[in-house]
C-alpha cells in the first residue's frame, strides 16, 4: 500500500494514463491534488472513483509483478480484455456527471459574481444617496452650527477684550482714587498736627490771629474729609465715607458755634441729610454731599435738586430728603 501511495504521489502523466479509464484530465487532476497522505485521499480528486482507484492499484501491482510472474500475468491479462471494452462505457456517465458538475459550478460562480455585482451597485447607490441627502443635512446640522459658534466665539472674544479694557481703565481709576485718598489722608495728618500746635499756642497767648488760623485749618480739614468721603463713595466704601462725613460735619458745627454763617449752616444741613441716607441710599447721599461741597466752596447754595432714591420693596429704611 505504501508503494502504491508513493506511485500516486510520483507517477508522471503518461504513467497514470496507462490505467484504463484514467483520462488526461483525471491524471492532471491527480497531479494537481498531490501530495496525498493516504490512498483514500485520491478519492477526493475530481473524476476519481473507487473502481477506478482499484483499477489503478491493480495496474500498479501488475506492473511490479511482471518480471517474476510473466505467465500469471499473461493468463490474467485475458479476463481484463472485456473489462477494457466495457470500462469506458461504465466511466462515461461519470465523465458526463463531471461535465455537468463543472457546468453547475460555473453557473454558481456566475450567479455569485452577479450577486456581488448587484451588491456593489447597491452599496455604490447607497453611498451616492447618502452623499446626496447627507451632505445638506451635515451642512445644516454640523457645518452651519460650527460657523455660528465660531462667529459667537469671536463676538465673545471681542466682548472679553472690551471688558478687559474697561477693567484696566477701572483699575487705573481705582489706583488714582487710592492715590487721592492717600494724599487726603496725608494732608489731614499734617492739618491735625498744625491744629494741635495752634491750639497749644492759643492756650498760651490767646492770639486772635492764631485763632483765625486755627479756624482756617479746621475748615480745610473739613474740606479734605469731605473730599475723601466722596472718593470712598466712588469706591462704594460707604462705612468709611459716613465716618468722614460725620467728622467733617462735627468740625463745621464747631466752627458754626464760634461764628454763625448761613452758607455753612446750609452745608451742615446737607451733611445731616447725607448721614441719614448712608449707607442705605448712597446715591442720594452722594447728591447731598456734592451740594454741601459746592456750598462750602462757593459760599452759597446751588440750584441743583437732590436726586430721588429708588426704594426697593425689601428695604425698610427711608431716605432723609428735603423739599
Amino acid at each position: 500500500m505504501g508503494d502504491f501511495l508513493n506511485f500516486l504521489n510520483t507517477a508522471e502523466l503518461d504513467t497514470l494514463k496507462k490505467t484504463p479509464g484514467v483520462t488526461r484530465v483525471i491524471a492532471g487532476n491527480i497531479i494537481a491534488a498531490r501530495p496525498f497522505d493516504s490512498v483514500d485521499d485520491c478519492l477526493n480528486v475530481h473524476g476519481m472513483g473507487k473502481n477506478l482507484l482499484a483499477r489503478m492499484q491493480s495496474t500498479f501491482e501488475a506492473g511490479e509483478n511482471a518480471p517474476e510472474n510473466s505467465a500469471m500475468i499473461q493468463v490474467e491479462e485475458e479476463p481484463p480484455a472485456p473489462i477494457e471494452k466495457h470500462q469506458p462505457a461504465q466511466e462515461s456517465p461519470k465523465e458526463q456527471d463531471s461535465f455537468l458538475s463543472r457546468l453547475g459550478k460555473a453557473f454558481l460562480v456566475f450567479i455569485r459574481a452577479l450577486f456581488r455585482l448587484i451588491a456593489i451597485l447597491i452599496v455604490i447607490g447607497g453611498i451616492g444617496a447618502a452623499l446626496y441627502y447627507g451632505l445638506p443635512y451635515i451642512n445644516q446640522k454640523v457645518i452651519v452650527p460650527i460657523e455660528q459658534n465660531g462667529a459667537d466665539i469671536k463676538k465673545v472674544e471681542a466682548e472679553v477684550k472690551a471688558l478687559q479694557t474697561q477693567l484696566d481703565e477701572t483699575n487705573s481709576r481705582v489706583d488714582a482714587l487710592e492715590k487721592s485718598i492717600e494724599a487726603h489722608s496725608a494732608s489731614l495728618t499734617k492739618l491735625d498736627e498744625i491744629q494741635a500746635t495752634l491750639e497749644s499756642e492759643i492756650q498760651a497767648s490767646q492770639d486772635k490771629t492764631l485763632l483765625e488760623l486755627k479756624n482756617e485749618v479746621m475748615f480745610t480739614r473739613a474740606l479734605d474729609m469731605l473730599g475723601r468721603a466722596r472718593l470712598y463713595l466712588a469706591q462704594s466704601n460707604f462705612g468709611l465715607a459716613r465716618e468722614d462725613v460725620k467728622s467733617a460735619r462735627d468740625l463745621l458745627a464747631a466752627l458754626q458755634n464760634e461764628s454763625e454763617d448761613a452758607a455753612r449752616g446750609q452745608a451742615i444741613a446737607r451733611l445731616d441729610l447725607a448721614l441719614g441716607n448712608l449707607p442705605a441710599f448712597p446715591v442720594v447721599a452722594a447728591g447731598d454731599l456734592e451740594i454741601a461741597w459746592q456750598i462750602l466752596m462757593s459760599g452759597e447754595a446751588p440750584s441743583t435738586a437732590t436726586p430721588a432714591p429708588t426704594v426697593e420693596p425689601t428695604l425698610e429704611a427711608t431716605p432723609t430728603t428735603t423739599p
